[in-house]
Formats: structure tokens, sequence, C-alpha cells
């Protein structure tokens, strides 16, 4: 992890919240309904991950101040906040959202610890946890883990692809030298990484090993956005090449280039490192021993979003998962928020009848059998 500036926490906390990005702060908003002491630990700066995307990533989900109407905000993670109001922008850049994330902790006065590194979490035999931070040693009663992802990304899913860059590792699309890239992955991030290069006038081939673009799913979480759609058809003509059912088998660095090798033995030449947006591992892997694992590769969590095999451990944000429903958006994973806030403060015996408001706003679902309908038109 990050080498960081030391300070000094209070060692004892009801709950420690690992993360202060949208799933921690806005989880930590709930536990504060329900009059639970937490203290959120961020090893950076509030919104973090949301300051380290490349500078043209915006948000494919869109905000409106809907609140009076009934109807929160898309983006947003606390009740009676707006993005859109406060920032006055519909597809909010990262820096943007973390700017807003920050006036949420201010505005509630949310405890949140800057610079403080957890080194390490270990779970108490007589119940709680122990935390080794760069601050000191911290106990808790109860752990909620949100570090999430982008800042852990794949960087070896496939051989030779150590002669790549991450896209998360880029920090803006239009200041890469070159005329000619090749993306590798065909996701949102994939694409996104290829409607900003052809903006800056770049040349993209896009390699994606399944048909996300002849998706019929509704589901933006496992195709494209409608953003997403609306960029691609905007951008010059004949700068993005779109190559689905490509299984990339490793990459050579050769003399003047790269060659992408498919397991069939197709290449692809290019001149500059090729891009991956193969996706993240996740910050959960740092405490792999206090999760059991799908074959999927993402935390197995019982029906509040805890460990299974370790009481006391709550997982929030982009890797909630049950069964096939994917939590990876804010509208979707904030819907947890009042699940774990509720869970957490039964067992330290607080009143938690104040989140019966989050199920008016839909940030309270503990009925999973509503999801997974797909649009009929």
């Amino acid at each position: 992890m990050a080498q960081v500036r030391k300070r000094k926490v209070p060692r004892e906390w009801p709950c420690v919240i690992v993360g202060a990005g949208a799933a921690g702060i806005g989880v930590a908003r709930a536990l504060q309904e329900v009059n639970v002491p937490a203290v959120i630990l961020e090893r950076h700066e509030i919104g973090g991950s949301f300051r380290r995307w490349p500078r043209e990533m915006r948000f494919i989900t869109p905000s409106f101040p809907s609140n009076s109407f009934g109807t929160l905000d898309l983006n947003s993670i606390a009740i009676g906040t707006s993005p859109a109001f406060t920032l006055e922008c519909e597809h909010p850049t990262g820096r943007q959202y973390a700017d807003y994330l920050k006036s949420v902790v201010e505005y509630f006065h949310l405890s949140v610890q800057t610079g403080i590194d957890v080194l390490s979490m270990t779970a108490r035999p007589g119940g709680g946890f122990e935390l080794e931070t760069s601050g000191g040693r911290i106990r808790a009663a109860t752990v909620v883990w949100a570090a999430g992802e982008f800042q852990y990304p794949k960087l070896r899913p496939f051989l030779g692809a150590e002669h790549c860059v991450h896209n998360s590792r880029v920090k803006s699309w239009k200041r890469l030298a070159g005329d000619e890239f090749i993306v590798i992955g065909g996701y949102e991030s994939g694409v996104d990484a290829a409607v900003h290069l052809a903006n800056a006038g770049k040349r993209v081939r896009v390699l994606e090993r399944n048909s996300v673009w002849s998706s019929d799913a509704s589901d933006p979480s496992i195709t494209l956005s409608p953003f997403t759609w609306d960029r691609l058809m905007e951008t010059p003509d004949n700068l993005i090449e779109l190559i689905d059912e490509v299984e990339i088998e490793r990459i050579e660095k050769q003399r003047g280039g790269y060659a992408v090798i498919e397991a069939s033995g197709e290449r692809w030449l290019t001149k500059r490192k090729p891009i991956l947006a193969t996706g993240f591992e996740g910050s959960p892997t740092l405490i792999r021993e206090l999760f059991d694992w799908r074959e999927d590769g993402v935390p197995l969590l019982n029906s509040v979003d805890e460990s299974t095999v370790t009481p006391g451990l709550f997982l929030v944000g982009s890797l909630v998962r049950h069964e096939r429903l994917v939590f990876c958006f804010i509208y979707k994973f904030r819907q947890r928020f009042g699940v774990v806030a509720n869970q957490i403060g039964q067992r330290l015996g607080a009143d938690t009848s104040a989140l019966q408001k989050y199920r008016f706003w839909g940030m309270y679902l503990d009925d999973l059998t509503c999801c997974g309908s797909e649009c009929v038109c």
C-alpha cells in the first residue's frame, strides 16, 4: 500500500469504514442516521479514486436534481443531496464528483481520517477486529470495507501484459503521444478510452472477447450505456474499429512496437503500448482470507452483505454481487446502505427506525426478487 503521512486516531470504534469514496461516505451517513459512531479511514484524500480518473472521463449515469419530486439523483449517496444541484453538471468528471463527496462529508460532519493507510486487519477471537494502520492500532466492533476497486487494477490478465498501460493509469487521453492505439477490452472503460482517443484525432482498434456491442441486455452493468452509445456514434468517421470475439493470448514487444497475439495466432501490430481496459482486482483481495470467494472472483456475501466466514465484516460498493445481480453503479449499490446500517445498528443496540425513509428513497433494498427484469422495448 502507499506510503502516507501518519496521524493518530482514537483506538476503539463501534464501526470502522475503510475508504472515503461514494460507498464509504454513503454508508457512514446511513450509520449516522441511527446514531452509530463510525470513522472512515482513507489512505489518500476524500474521493481519491475519482480524482485519479483520466481527465476526460465522466459519469455515464446522468445526474439530475429531481429530489423535490421524490426521485433521488442517480449519483447521490445521501438523502437530500444532488451532485447535479451541487456541481451544476449532468455527467460530472471524477474531480467534480470528489468535490461533491467532500461537500457531503462537511455538511453532515462525518468523521473522516485522511492519510491513514490500513496495513492489515484481523478478526479477534472474542469478536470484533483489530486494524494495523499507519496511524496506529485500532479496534472495531464492526468493519465496513468500502475501499473500492479503481486503485487495484488487473495488470496481468495474460502473458506480456507488462508491456501495456492500464486505463486507470492514464492521466489524460488527449495527451498520449501517438496517432494509433489498440485498446484491449470493450466494455465501458475500453470504449470510453477509444472515444476520447478518437476525439483527439487518433485511430483506435478495440479488441473484445465477448459480443458486448450486439448484446440485447438492458442492464448497463453488462452492456454499453446509452451515454456511451451516443458518444460512440458521434466520434469522427473511421477512427474507431470494434472487433469482438477476440481472445488475447499474449503481448510481445517487437522492434518498433508491440504485437497483440490472439489464441488463434492472428496478430495486431501497434507502435504504442496497448491500453488495458480489462477491469480491476478490487480492494477486498487485500484481506482475502476474511472472505470466501465466488467463482467469478468477487467476495461471497450473505443476505445483508456480510462476509460468510467473518461475522461483522461488511462489503459496500461496486463489488457487491448477489447471484447474477451486479451492483456496480452508485444508484445500485446505494440501495444496500440501509440494509448494512440496519444490521450494524441492531447488533450494537441502536434504534434503527430512522432508516425507514431510506426505503422511500430507494436506499433500502432487501427484497432482491424485484431485480433482474429486462426491458421489453
